[in-house]
């Protein structure tokens, strides 16, 4: 696996992403457009960075070529991208480029041989919700084919006549399966099978790097200084891929989709790497393209501020309409969020997380029908974020030595060589969570990491169970027999092991034609099978605790890792008293720590939407952060209101007067 470097490269802070995907049937591309105006709305509003569309997902170009592709509604002559580049450069802004690779239907359309390909032949599509509707639908470009050189020769030309460019941002880069002649040749000259589906998957990720890798050389050796991006590719490849990547950029609309779990669980895996890194979300109520959609301020402030809180730079997505002219009350809302921010920015900008502990990223498919753990990673996300617990995302090559505990969610797939680390981690003195399949075999027969102080016994043949907790983990659990929703797995306590909590089973399994009532069989007798084993420095969980929080949000399941944790873990980084959804973050900037607490709690409004309407000051909330010696001042910031606060036993203690949103809490 090749390595990361370190960059130099600063990522701008304050950043807007201008979509302009405009279809041939516009005929007045850029009509109204004045630079002058342009670039004075974008500095008023605060941004330092404009993404600007060179070639959209229709496949037409925005600047003077005399290639084919150039917009039809573009007057002759007329060079909307280079008066906006010159327009921002001179207010000092900086502008990056905007090519779409896989979505080019002006491609599509003059070359259909370019088309990527099902299995049956017909073509691959994509088309988001709107489209569903309307039966719109992008056709998706295989890169295996010419259309690789086609893209390279577009990419040659913008480096030309933008020399030097501040930027590349390359979009809809995903590995794209193929069954065309061209991906079919492919495989068979590397020795794959295309009738197979892990073969046809294996090799689109391969020409995925192989462009990635191509375009990225030939953009450094134009402009050694600009950046680079590709949009759309997987988190969980960019150990392999940040070599051909200057930044990380996690785009995250949180009601186009996307949801406000998918930011944080991804940041924390993205700035475990020496790149800078950013977050994206946009204007718009809903998603990309919501002409006429304005989100309340509210919201943007608290996706910002999260990002912020986080040590990521800022991007918010807009569209251009076809005119040219930018939405006054678009930039005005996107202003009033950026000016909060740069007012913040001294306590901003290099920054690190400080973290206790490494949340292992779930494996996809361990345990197969038995054990599904595709929302592993989301619950123990949102569960450790309601426990205002400091961590990060880690796999099997992160460096997570530096942790004191590791979390193993679920189904953690373990090689020998990974158990060998894990072992001698623990043997330094590091700690361990694990849960459901971490650490065991697929079938939950076998041990993979022998330190769990269990005997696993196989799965569970009922469904559903009921936890009893032991009583030395019981604070604040309500005194029954809680309903685990989801099958656990069969263990024992070996070896000396302490055994915190037993599983009560039902009378029977339900079936068709034997079943009691509406839901789950009710509670029998206790069972000789633990819930939860603790071996010294680890502690194991049998049931996927971290997918059914996700799935159920059921309270007992948090109560049940927080006691365990604080087990593990007695002297946690950061203490605060205050609602579930309040979340905290702690960054080290210099000799200063700054906690950010964010008190946003987003509304479920319709079926599929969540939004933030309203921001509720809390008051009074005290705080507890571990220092290794006693602060010279606390004081929030940017307001400089110093605080009174105490320090005793390695620990500052201080009350938070008011969280309205977004605070800043500085320890000097």
């Amino acid at each position: 696996m090749a390595k990361a470097a370190a960059q130099s490269f600063v990522l701008p802070t304050r950043q807007a992403h201008l979509d302009f995907h405009t279809g041939p049937q516009i005929p007045d591309i850029g009509q109204d457009f004045d630079a002058r105006e342009f670039a004075r709305t974008v500095k008023q509003a605060h941004i330092n960075s404009v993404t600007l569309f060179a070639k959209c997902h229709h496949g037409h170009l925005y600047y003077n070529t005399k290639r084919a592709e150039r917009h039809p509604g573009l007057k002759p002559g007329f060079d909307l991208l280079a008066q906006q580049v010159e327009a921002l450069h001179r207010e000092g802004i900086r502008a990056p480029i905007y090519l779409s690779v896989q979505c080019d239907e002006y491609a599509a359309n003059t070359h259909p041989e370019w088309v990527a390909r099902n299995p049956d032949s017909s073509q691959v599509k994509w088309a988001p919700t709107p489209d569903r509707v309307f039966g719109a639908g992008w056709q998706i470009l295989d890169m295996s084919s010419p259309y690789a050189d086609y893209l390279a020769d577009q990419t040659a030309e913008v480096l030309k006549l933008f020399r030097p460019v501040d930027g590349i941002f390359y979009d809809m880069t995903w590995d794209q399966p193929s069954s065309s002649p061209w991906a079919i040749a492919g495989m068979i000259k590397e020795n794959l099978n295309p009738e197979k589906a892990e073969d046809r998957s294996l090799y689109a990720n391969r020409v995925a790097k192989r462009y990635m890798k191509r375009y990225y050389d030939q953009v450094k050796a134009r402009a050694k200084d600009a950046s680079v991006f590709f949009n759309s590719r997987p988190f969980n490849k960019f150990a392999e891929e940040c070599q051909w990547q200057t930044q990380a950029e996690i785009e995250a609309l949180p009601t186009g989709g996307w949801g406000y779990m998918y930011f944080p669980m991804n940041v924390r895996f993205a700035r475990t790497f020496p790149r800078p890194y950013l977050g994206m979300t946009a204007r718009f109520h809903k998603t990309w393209a919501d002409f006429g959609g304005l989100k309340p301020y509210a919201a943007l402030e608290y996706e910002t501020s999260q990002m912020a809180a986080h040590g990521a730079a800022c991007s918010i997505g807009d569209q251009l309409h076809p005119r040219g002219v930018l939405d006054r009350a678009a930039y005005e809302l996107i202003g009033r969020a950026y000016h909060r921010l740069a007012e913040r920015e001294p306590w901003l900008t290099n920054v690190h997380p400080e973290c206790q502990i490494g949340l292992f990223q779930a494996t996809k498919g361990i345990g197969g029908d038995q054990l599904n753990t595709d929302k592993s990673d989301e619950g123990a996300t949102r569960l450790l974020t309601q426990l205002k617990l400091q961590f990060d995302v880690v796999q099997a090559t992160s460096n997570f030595e530096r942790y004191e505990l590791l979390i193993l969610p679920d189904g953690v797939a373990i090689d020998s060589a990974l158990a060998k680390r894990l072992k001698a981690y623990v043997k330094n003195g590091g700690k361990i969570l694990a849960s459901g399949l971490a650490g065991l075999s697929p079938d939950a027969r076998a041990l993979t990491l022998d330190f769990l102080g269990i005997a696993p016994r196989g799965f569970s043949p009922f469904t559903a169970n009921y936890l009893r907790f032991a009583s030395v983990i019981a604070q604040d659990v309500p005194p029954t027999d809680h309903i685990c929703y989801d099958r656990s797995i069969r263990i024992t306590a070996q070896g000396g092991a302490t055994v915190l909590g037993k599983f009560v089973e039902p009378y029977f399994e339900r079936a068709w034609n034997h079943f009691s009532s509406h839901n789950q069989t009710p509670p029998d007798k206790v069972s000789r099978y633990a819930v939860a084993v603790q071996n010294g420095s680890s502690v194991y969980i049998s049931f996927p605790v971290f997918r059914s929080f996700a799935e159920h949000g059921n309270l007992p399941y948090r109560l049940l890792v927080r006691n365990l944790l604080r087990r593990l873990l007695p002297d946690a980084l950061l203490e605060i008293d205050g609602p579930s959804y309040l979340e905290a973050t702690v960054m080290r900037q210099e000799k200063r720590r700054i906690v950010h607490l964010l008190a946003y709690a987003p509304e479920r409004r319709t079926a599929t939407l969540d939004i933030v309407e309203d921001i509720v000051p809390l008051r009074e909330v005290p705080l507890s952060l571990r220092l290794e010696r006693r602060p010279a001042c606390v004081y929030l910031a940017p307001e400089h209101e110093n605080l009174p606060f105490e320090y005793r036993d390695g620990r500052v203690h201080v009350i938070i007067p008011e969280v309205r949103g977004h605070a800043m809490v500085v320890f000097e």
